[in-house]
């Protein structure tokens, strides 16, 4: 049981350099009374909103479950969210009208991140006279951004590109960049494992962080040993039940921490490896670190609102670890080849196995009577259906979480054709307490995630 003495939600063990948040525990949340029926009830745990973007579309013949509603079944690209099937939407009919060349001839990858949280149409420019829209997740950020130590979280995997001509005179922004503050300014994500650490945990204090980063690199030491005096206090403070909660975050963070510190070695000893320090030479291991980092995010309430570019659209990656070799942008435009396509199968199956590991992360995470997934609502999709067709309309589309008990999960949803995704945006912000009359082509709010 914890003490009696409650402990303010926004309590930080704090040391030189160091502000670690920390998770929901039994007592940050103190009884109300309910005026109206005088029993007890808790404060409502906050709601989380994520967008996870990944390339090129996907062979939807193996993307599209058959059977709609609750009885559905599971292709071979989704197979491996089997342990989540009652935790998640699929989501069939919703499109990007915006995403369309509209008269402006080709450059569907980069139309098609620009318009994905925006629901807006792109200048066409290769120059700096960018302009799409203010994309949901800011949007929310805006809001209620304010709630918490950091408004959004923009995490990716390639490094942002701000100019440049990408895609048949679009601007490499387009491109690269999936969160947009206003309508000229892009939120570049972050890369480096490392960097998002360190503003998860850090206080925001440049020279003292310096300081702590210099400490930690030459005696080998934990960004935990400079809150441990902080950390000793509070847990004197817990009862048995907030102790052990406590001790498992710890640890957490500083595992997370030493498997930074082994990807970050790793990349240094490689002679020929030019990617920015902390970086991990392998591709799964920077998806994985950044989904954890995530997690913490959340877990601790320093922000709730993150996206995540698995990669940019047009990406030419390699996937040798799953057994493909060609360009990812190359055998999209399979022409209708079944090898290719099985071949693009299994890359997308390989990035829906990473967003399993996710939402297992959320899952295992206590929270009130639920667990963080309960809490949360996870985007998860593309800008483009068919790589080969470049087509924006029924999108290949999950939506994960139960936001706190307002979304009725374990369905696969067909929905009408070309109904606007922005649709989804409105319903989510609605949610989170941040509700737009109109987002992007916005005709309404979905009824059906109900």
């Amino acid at each position: 049981m914890s003490k009696s003495c409650p402990i303010p939600r926004r309590t930080f063990l704090k040391g030189l350099g160091t502000a670690i948040a920390l998770p929901v525990l039994e007592s940050m949340m103190p009884r109300m009374s309910a005026a109206a029926s005088g029993t007890a009830v808790s404060k409502p745990l906050p709601k989380r909103m994520a967008f996870v973007y990944v390339p090129n579309g996907a062979n939807m013949s193996d993307w599209t479950p058959r059977g709609v509603g609750a009885d559905f079944e599971l292709p071979y690209i989704l197979e491996p969210l089997k342990g989540h099937q009652r935790d998640l939407l699929v989501l069939s009919g919703l499109a990007h009208d915006k995403g369309r060349p509209h008269g402006d001839g080709a450059g569907d990858h980069a139309r098609a991140s620009a318009t994905f949280l925006t629901g807006c149409k792109a200048r066409k420019t290769p120059g700096a006279d960018i302009k799409v829209g203010v994309s949901v997740d800011q949007i929310a950020a805006q809001r209620i951004g304010d709630e918490t130590r950091l408004p959004s979280l923009e995490l990716g995997t390639d490094k942002a590109r701000l100019a440049g001509n990408c895609d048949s005179g679009y601007s490499c922004a387009y491109s690269f960049n999936i969160s947009w503050k206003a309508e000229s300014t892009p939120m570049p994500p972050e890369v480096d494992p490392r960097q998002v650490f360190d503003r998860l945990f850090g206080n925001g204090n440049s020279g003292e962080m310096e300081e702590v980063r210099i400490k930690r690199d030459r005696y080998r030491k934990s960004i935990l040993d400079f809150a441990l005096e902080d950390a000793r206090k509070l847990r004197s403070d817990l009862g048995y039940t907030d102790r052990r909660k406590l001790d498992e975050y710890l640890t957490a963070v500083r595992e997370l921490e030493q498997r930074i510190e082994r990807a970050n070695s790793f990349a240094l000893a490689l002679p020929d490896y030019d990617r920015p320090s902390g970086v991990p030479k392998s591709y799964e291991e920077q998806l994985k670190l950044m989904f954890d980092l995530l997690v913490l995010a959340f877990q601790t309430d320093t922000t709730r609102i993150s996206t995540f570019i698995l990669a940019h659209d047009g990406s030419n990656r390699q996937y040798p670890f799953v057994g493909v070799r060609e360009g990812h942008h190359d055998l999209s435009h399979h022409g209708g080849d079944e090898e290719k396509k099985a071949k693009i199968a299994r890359i997308n199956r390989f990035h829906i196995t990473q967003f399993a590991y996710f939402l297992d992360k959320l899952k295992g995470v206590k929270e009130g009577e639920g667990t963080l997934l309960d809490n949360c609502m996870i985007v998860y999709g593309s800008g483009l259906g068919d790589g080969n067709r470049h087509n924006h309309d029924d999108l290949p589309v999950l939506l994960a979480g139960k936001a706190g008990g307002t979304i009725r999960t374990g369905r696969h949803v067909g929905l009408e054709s070309e109904t606007p995704m922005a649709n989804l945006f409105l319903s989510m912000l609605d949610r989170v307490g941040a509700s737009m009359e109109r987002i992007g082509d916005s005709t309404g709010m979905l009824p059906q995630l109900l």
